[in-house]
């Protein structure tokens, strides 16, 4: 009797698909227009002022205030959309395309609950996730626990795609961390709105993937405790582009032209060397460790052909008190078998914060 390692062909799973995606010539690869020269200056630099200088001391968000307009209403739920300007600084507004100024975020909340006995999840998006569906059909099944949903279209991504973008695939690596930037920044204004203008008593922040990612960026920099719940994302993007799949998706031939045009000739290790160095701004262990480190849960799959094992752990251990989970599969079938987990992971995080006092 032949005996099948379900475990390695989860693994070859993302592989395959890796390659039917990536190595084939349906799309462009990522980074196929360089570096992005002096933007990519002036991001290494806003980001590595992230960083508070004293201990649990952010930067507090800024305030913003989304025009909403509902798309559907029931007697038990209403789904309203909502635009805003993105709060970046002048900085960053400047280097993000025109085309990703104004956010757009869907907002699905329970009716006949009071604000204060609700919680609400704001879901980043992972790489490719353009639309609100997917992420509304995740959040959808916890409404029944007075648990509402707020999905952000990513900068770069959807209707803030860039004209000559070609799907999720980024044209420079400057636009790679202004992505991440902006999304912080719109991520912690909408925990900040959820907060003081809309009144909810508990707020948690998720992603799958690369919107894992930022959500632990986002959950590590914001000023209150918060449930932080990354799925299926690695400690920094130097994994993703470096080591897993994605590395075959990526134009390193662009990327060395681009450096031999303004620099010096370089081997392709050197090449990759650099993005190394690059995308280590990116690493999530150099983060704070969030307010309530109990309520942060990272669901990781136990054959992912993008995300290793060893960079889930890696950031367990830069945040003590955090908890892992493991759910059996690769990339690719645990982004689609395994929303039962994530909604279970979103549920307990939240149940690990304590509620906010009312002021009524």
């Amino acid at each position: 009797m032949v005996t099948v390692n379900i475990g390695m062909l989860h693994y070859i799973l993302d592989h395959v698909y890796g390659a039917f995606v990536h190595r084939t010539k349906i799309s462009p690869p990522f980074f196929s227009r360089g570096w992005g020269g002096t933007k990519l200056e002036l991001l290494e630099r806003l980001i590595s002022q992230l960083f508070p200088e004293v201990e649990g001391q952010n930067w507090p968000p800024s305030l913003i205030q989304p025009i909403w307009r509902t798309v559907w209403e029931t007697q038990n739920a209403c789904l309203r959309e909502g635009v805003f300007r993105t709060p970046c600084d002048e900085q960053l507004l400047s280097a993000l395309p025109p085309e990703s100024h104004n956010a757009r975020v869907a907002f699905l909340v329970p009716k006949d609950v009071p604000p204060q006995k609700m919680a609400c999840v704001v879901h980043l998006a992972g790489t490719g996730d353009h639309t609100f569906e997917r992420r509304l059909r995740l959040g959808g099944p916890l409404l029944k626990q007075n648990i509402a949903t707020m999905v952000l279209e990513s900068p770069f991504y959807g209707q803030r795609r860039p004209m000559l973008q070609r799907g999720a695939k980024l044209l420079c690596v400057s636009d790679l961390l202004l992505l991440g930037r902006a999304t912080i920044e719109e991520a912690r204004s909408l925990l900040y709105w959820l907060d003081s203008e809309a009144g909810f008593g508990k707020m948690g922040v998720c992603g799958l993937s690369m919107g894992g990612v930022h959500a632990a960026m986002v959950g590590s920099l914001h000023p209150t405790p918060v449930a932080t719940l990354p799925f299926l994302s690695p400690h920094s993007a130097v994994v993703a582009f470096c080591e897993g799949i994605l590395k075959h998706a990526t134009a390193w031939e662009a990327l060395r032209e681009d450096l031999a045009a303004k620099e010096a000739a370089m081997t392709l290790e050197e090449v990759r060397e650099r993005m190394r160095n690059v995308l280590s701004l990116t690493d999530v262990t150099r983060f704070p460790i969030p307010k309530n480190p109990n309520a942060i849960i990272f669901v990781a799959a136990t054959d992912d052909g993008y995300i290793p094992k060893h960079s889930v752990l890696e950031l367990q251990k830069a945040w003590p008190g955090s908890e892992v989970r493991w759910v059996t599969g690769g990339h690719v079938s645990s982004f689609l078998l395994h929303n039962n987990e994530f909604r279970k992971a979103i549920v307990d995080g939240l149940n690990r914060l304590e509620w906010k006092e009312s002021s009524v």
